[in-house]
């Protein structure tokens, strides 16, 4: 089933809101080298909050159509790409998926460019390139060259039923895929609106160099990191947690397929790889899907 970013991202927050888990697996491939890896998400996702009625039912989302006052069933609803307003041309599943790229299980590095030579506004997400196998021996090699020598390595690999381009970093000794933005995607200073540059006064520009040097540090502080919001609604949220104030309980509901033994720990998985142990993973069975709408 084709599925648009938008789901693609959807479902990659609901991932992260959990412990990570891998959710792609294949090889590193570049001249005579072969490297498994899985892929797991650097993110760990922002603070969810779920919306329940007032007894604390969970409650579920559905298209409504306001012209004939009446919610859709998945068959009646369609992707359409909006030309001008009220007009669309309608784009069928068929379609999205004959322009899919192959199946490949193959992180196809292509070549290796500095490190500072890509502008971070093409980074989109980060994930983890987990060793795989029984050796990590070609891993760690591959890890420790590319970061002497401060290089990245930019390499495609198809997930999700699309192709991706990344730049696969590494530092501390570990590999990180970083998904690239593509060129299309990006604005121009022009589109923004920004107004052309004027020259800058020495004597100005000299001034404003004391003014950073004033309050220069050697690193970024890791308490700057830090998201005020989540951890002042996360102190409120236990406040109320342990006060019993606005506490909801409702009906409880079959437990999901997923058990507890699928949870696990990525860093401890990093640290059992690197020292050569497989670590021992299930993977989680996938609910049963339903029928294919149309257009979803």
């Amino acid at each position: 089933m084709a599925k648009d970013d938008d789901t693609n991202h959807i479902e990659e927050e609901e991932l992260e809101q959990e412990q990570p888990r891998a959710f792609w697996s294949g090889i590193i491939a570049f001249g005579l080298v072969s490297l498994p890896v899985s892929l797991y998400p650097a993110h760990s996702g922002k603070l969810a909050l779920k919306m329940v009625d007032a007894k604390g039912t969970p409650l579920k989302r559905e298209f409504y159509c306001e012209h004939d006052n009446r919610p859709l069933e998945p068959d009646d609803i369609v992707r359409s790409y909006e030309i001008e307003k009220y007009h669309y041309v309608v784009v069928e599943d068929e379609e999205l998926e004959a322009l899919e790229p192959k199946r490949s299980r193959e992180i196809d590095l292509k070549r290796f460019v500095p490190l500072s030579s890509i502008n971070p506004v093409y980074f989109e997400r980060a994930y983890f390139l987990v060793p795989d196998g029984d050796t990590t021996k070609a891993y760690r090699l591959l890890a420790k060259s590319m970061e002497d020598e401060h290089k990245a390595g930019i390499a495609t690999f198809v997930m999700h039923g699309k192709d991706y381009l990344v730049a696969i970093i590494a530092e501390g000794g570990i590999l990180r895929a970083e998904t690239l933005r593509f060129h299309d995607e990006l604005r121009t200073p022009e589109q923004v609106g920004l107004p052309k540059l004027q020259h800058a006064d020495k004597k100005a520009v000299e001034q404003m160099r004391v003014a950073i040097k004033k309050l220069m540090h050697k690193q970024l502080d890791p308490e700057l990191l830090s998201d005020p919001h989540t951890v002042n609604l996360r102190q409120r949220i236990e406040a109320k947690l342990k006060s019993g104030t606005d506490v909801l309980k409702a009906p409880e509901e079959p437990a999901p397929a997923e058990a507890a033994g699928n949870v696990i720990d990525l860093m401890q998985v990093l640290k059992e790889r690197l020292q050569g142990r497989q670590a021992h993973v299930s993977k989680p069975e996938r609910a049963p899907t339903r029928g294919k709408p149309r257009g979803r």
